[in-house]
């Protein structure tokens, strides 16, 4: 898999262009020198043996802009859950994360100059239950209008308006969740999402077609499309915020990013040149590289693991 550039279409297309110091620059806007380059040209040579073996489970341009992101003073490792540490299941509550990426993301929690999070459309209570996070790690919930960068951080308070505009949401969505089997409501501190996952095709569109209708009569609402929901919220705010508010607590010097979903383009929006997003899945993204599934979501963080800890110790 290779890098993915804007043509300017929206779209995103592949390729390598030639730079101007004898080096070749990837499309995704990393450099990767020829044999007359500096020192990064040894990379692969000083990269400890799992590293190595993860070039065989992810393009090799995706490994070398993970040694690359791994070279920062303060790295901030943010991920999507659903979608991207767990799977995809009909019933959210029965959301667990990939074995082997829990343990490669809390391994990562413990090291060094490194900060992990999770950024997630889920109610903060939510994504703690299903994702049981290392302690240290920040939470960013409800996509971006929950915050939780440690114990002293204060809970999301609604004020009289926006709780009653949260309640006339929820009793609209309720009305739909009536009348359209395998439809059922989430519910959240700032929001309330419509779930179609269980329905069948024509019945989930259906429900959302109804349900914008309905939305559409009630002021000062944020209405976003999902992989199979519809999410309602009274407050403005998405995961390019999340990532603002995590890079300035951490004060990190580059991030990683990764999600599957469509709210998880404002998180790559939100990304400088320093810093890594990743696509998960299909879809047009704003990521620079791109892998399958969540099923290989573990390999990533096993690779930045090793590169972050080779790096760490003085081995590149």
């Amino acid at each position: 898999m290779t890098p993915e550039s804007d043509d300017g279409s929206g779209e995103r297309s592949s390729g390598d262009r030639g730079g101007t110091d004898g080096s070749r620059v990837a499309s995704g806007g990393g450099v990767t020198p020829d044999a007359h380059g500096d020192a990064d040209a040894d990379a692969d040579e000083s990269l400890p043996a799992d590293l190595v073996d993860a070039d065989e489970s992810l393009p090799a341009d995706l490994v070398d802009a993970v040694v690359r992101l791994c070279k920062a003073d303060t790295l901030l490792v943010a991920m999507d859950f659903d979608g991207t540490l767990a799977p995809l299941v009909p019933r959210a509550d029965d959301a667990r994360p990939l074995p082997a990426s829990a343990a490669a993301f809390a391994a990562l929690a413990d090291l060094p100059g490194t900060t992990t999070a999770l950024i997630s459309g889920r109610a903060l209570a939510s994504l703690r239950s299903v994702a049981t996070p290392p302690g240290s790690t920040l939470l960013i919930g409800s996509h971006g209008a929950e915050v939780w960068l440690g114990p002293d951080a204060a809970p999301l308070q609604l004020d009289e308006a926006a709780a009653e505009r949260l309640d006339n949401a929820t009793s609209v969505l309720k009305e739909v969740t009536d009348h359209f089997p395998g439809t059922s409501l989430e519910h959240k501190p700032a929001g309330v999402v419509l779930h179609t996952r269980q329905a069948t095709p024509d019945t989930a569109a259906a429900a959302v077609d109804a349900a914008r209708t309905a939305l559409s009569q009630l002021p000062e609402l944020y209405v976003t499309d999902g992989k199979q929901v519809l999410e309602v919220a009274v407050v403005r705010a998405d995961k390019g915020d999340g990532i603002r508010v995590l890079r300035e607590a951490t004060g990190a010097t580059a991030v990683l990013f990764a999600g599957d979903d469509v709210t998880d383009e404002d998180g790559f929006g939100a990304l400088g040149p320093d810093d890594l997003g990743v696509k998960v899945g299909d879809g047009h993204t704003r990521a620079r590289y791109r892998i399958g599934s969540p099923e290989d979501v573990p390999a990533l963080l096993q690779a930045v693991l090793a590169a972050r800890k080779a790096i760490r110790t003085g081995r590149e």
